[in-house]
């Protein structure tokens, strides 16, 4: 059987093709945990209501900080693949293809260019806050107001709201200035 030499352009297509299913993969799991976070919360919502302990509520700030940290890490990633094929890839393929104005992957630019782009990502942010922030906040705030609460699940509430105020900096820190990084549109 004869030698079959690889071409670089054939490795970089290659290296874009892998790009692209992990990107595609990476946004399928992102959005999912949006569908996991809703259907968590409305299961802890009804057990807590169903057995009259406010405490049960406690549950939803650590649920919540690490489903949205781990959407939040998977979006990083997301823009962070664009951003690559965008400024490394697409130039080096565009050299190697001699290609005319020097544009390959036309789409990875041009989507970000949408009228309607900051709209969606400051509405985009305000969905990932209520989803991850807001949402345990006020389970917090319930339990808090539920009147005789034992000092011990007072302190690990404090806690769980430290924790949830941070994934709050971090999401918005992520989307200003709204879009800066993100890759999938």
């Amino acid at each position: 059987m004869p030698e079959r030499d690889v071409t670089v352009g054939q490795l970089l297509l290659s290296e874009y093709q892998t790009l692209k299913d992990e990107q595609k993969s990476r946004i399928g799991f992102r959005d999912n945990l949006l569908y996991v976070t809703l259907t968590v919360v409305a299961a802890v919502i009804a057990a807590a209501a169903q057995a009259r302990q406010p405490a049960m509520l406690l549950a939803l700030p650590p649920v919540c900080v690490v489903l949205g940290w781990t959407y939040l890490v998977n979006d990083q990633k997301i823009s962070a693949i664009g951003a690559y094929v965008r400024a490394e890839l697409a130039p080096r393929l565009a050299a190697l293809a001699r290609a005319e104005g020097g544009e390959v992957f036309r789409w990875e630019a041009a989507h970000r260019r949408d009228a309607r782009r900051l709209s969606r990502k400051i509405v985009q942010c305000v969905v990932d806050l209520l989803a991850f922030c807001v949402v345990p906040s006020s389970a917090l705030v319930v339990f808090w107001a539920g009147g005789d609460v034992p000092a011990g699940l007072v302190a690990v509430s404090v806690l769980e709201a430290a924790a949830v105020t941070g994934l709050g900096v971090c999401v918005v820190q992520y989307a200003v200035p709204f879009g800066a990084g993100d890759a999938d549109g």
